[in-house]
């Protein structure tokens, strides 16, 4: 069976996460993106790729596991919890959506706007798009 990553506006994933109280929204970025840039209220931090190498967390799927339910990834009932994944621009949100499913996880999203969004012509982020330009609620630390 495959699975298909869905995408969502910053204004989609907050609708679901308000919908559906099992939704988890994870914010991958680097842990000093997470810290520092600031997060959105409710996010649970997972690094796909973290400081100090750079590289891609070769523990993310066994610690997406551990998140949702001690590895338990679906209920023959309800079936899998939503998983919405948020990095700063959309861009490692869909690679670490794709490790997910290939692992066997279903119904993940990523936000497609990231929590900052794109570059404007002044290579700022915050002007075009993302989590926080939507005015979705969001804290720094």
């Amino acid at each position: 069976m495959s699975t298909a990553l869905k995408d969502l506006s910053p204004t989609e994933a907050w609708e679901l996460l308000q919908s559906n109280p099992r939704a988890v929204l994870v914010d991958i970025r680097s842990t000093m993106e997470y810290l520092f840039v600031g997060h959105p209220k409710g996010a649970v931090h997972l690094a796909w790729i973290d400081e100090p190498d750079w590289e891609v967390n070769p523990h993310f799927v066994s610690e997406a596991r551990m998140l949702m339910l001690g590895g338990k990834i679906s209920d023959i009932e309800e079936g899998s919890a939503p998983i919405i994944l948020i990095c700063r621009s959309g861009k490692r949100s869909k690679e670490a959506g794709k490790a997910l499913i290939e692992a066997g996880f279903s119904d993940i999203y990523h936000v497609d706007e990231g929590f900052e969004g794109d570059l404007d012509e002044h290579h700022q982020r915050g002007n075009l798009g993302g989590w926080r330009y939507h005015k979705l609620p969001w804290e720094q630390c």
